[in-house]
């Protein structure tokens, strides 16, 4: 991607959830509800704190994040639809579980 973001900013890529019900009723894209999970893609270099030192972010690339329904501002880079957000809109990591 030839895109990086600045400060805060973090870049996600929406996770696609199943078209289809528990009961096999598929569900159009009309009407479907907006995944709030998706995959960092890009992270910018951190905020600055008050005394101008940068804060490095707490999300890297490649993590699955959770993040709020209305959070960021939706863009389309080299056909990918993403989403560019602060990333205080991110409520946290999903991690994956320890077998």
């Amino acid at each position: 991607m030839a895109f990086r973001p600045l400060g805060d900013r973090v870049v996600v890529r929406r996770v696609k959830e199943d078209q289809k019900t528990a009961g096999g009723i598929i569900i159009p894209d009309t009407v479907q509800e907006k995944p709030q999970e998706g995959e960092v893609i890009a992270v910018g270099p951190g905020a600055l704190d008050d005394n101008g030192k940068r804060v490095p972010p707490e999300v890297k690339a490649g993590e699955i994040v959770l993040f709020g329904k209305w959070s960021g501002t939706e863009v389309k880079i080299d056909g990918d639809e993403l989403l560019i957000m602060k990333e205080s809109d991110i409520m946290g990591i999903v991690e994956k579980k320890k077998k």
